[in-house]
């Protein structure tokens, strides 16, 4: 059964900040994947939820989150290739899609899990909805912060019109060299919280700006854009979409008809007056969200 439940909310109350232990009371863990290390951070006990993160960022951007659940849940958070503490590997046949999917499988396989609850959010996104619809025997239910389905996005690039336009960044990302005006302190720029924002500089320092950029180089769409006609493999999971609607970068005319690709439950949440990172624009709307779903 399908069922699409739109819920539109409003953003309420202060944001508590608890990023400053967080960051000291984790545990640190690596999975290898065909020689790739990756590096997680976990906290909290209970049935495990996997965070994937996008760009840029690091585990650390689902701090919030990972206090709010951990009471309940294990909490997982890993660094993607590229990041931080996680292997580096040169070339962006190295950052395809496939082998994005098989990090996350690698770190559910490394804890001892067979199926898990996935969030993803921006590139973190679309790593979890491939894995949902690849390796969909690893996952029990699906949570996408601020990332379109792919069929969607997709849809919507074909039109030619505002997301088209508004994905002229994902362009420049895709040309060479546009890696080398990067900075730590410009990456993290966008991190209001002045201790958040000094963690961010130091995990940035360890990142390569080149590997970040590969994951659009080898799995951005480039133009001409086509809509995705290809056989349609259906999510089998329930999934739950939180989408901050002041994102300038993924617009939420994506999300229309989302419920066609999922052959199960589908909660929608849509914020307004939150952007891309909507984890930590709308926090306790985020996590009250999540832990609603999660014990229903």
């Amino acid at each position: 059964m399908k069922v699409a439940l739109l819920l539109t909310v409003l953003l309420a109350g202060p944001v508590v900040s608890t990023e400053q232990d967080l960051y000291d009371r984790v545990e640190h863990g690596y999975a290898d994947n065909n020689g790739v290390k990756i590096h997680y951070a976990t906290i909290g006990s209970g049935p495990t939820v996997v965070m994937i993160h996008g760009f840029p960022d690091f585990w650390y951007g689902w701090r919030y989150q990972m206090e709010a659940l951990a009471n309940e849940y294990r909490i997982v958070a890993i660094d993607q290739r590229g990041y931080n503490l996680s292997d580096k590997p040169e070339g962006a046949d190295n950052y395809a899609m496939p082998l994005l999917v098989s990090d996350v499988v690698a770190v559910i396989r490394s804890l001892g899990e067979g199926k898990v609850v996935i969030a993803g959010h921006d590139w973190g996104g679309m790593v979890a909805w491939q894995t949902a619809i690849n390796v969909p025997e690893v996952v029990e239910r699906l949570i996408i912060l601020n990332l379109p389905h792919p069929r969607g996005l997709m849809r919507e690039l074909s039109k030619g019109e505002e997301q088209a336009a508004n994905s002229q960044y994902a362009r420049n990302f895709q040309q060479e060299g546009a890696h080398e005006v990067f900075t730590p302190e410009a990456l993290a720029g966008w991190v209001s919280n002045s201790a958040a924002r000094a963690l961010y500089i130091e995990a940035f320092k360890r990142s390569d700006f080149e590997a970040m950029l590969h994951y659009y180089k080898a799995n951005y769409p480039r133009p001409p854009y086509t809509e995705d006609t290809s056989p349609l493999v259906k999510v089998q999971c329930p999934v739950l979409v939180i989408h901050g609607l002041e994102d300038q970068y993924l617009l939420a005319g994506a999300l229309d008809r989302t419920w066609e690709w999922i052959d199960n439950d589908l909660t929608l949440v849509t914020i307004p007056g939150s952007g891309h990172f909507v984890q930590q624009d709308a926090t306790e709307i985020v996590n009250r969200s999540i832990l609603a779903w999660l014990n229903r």
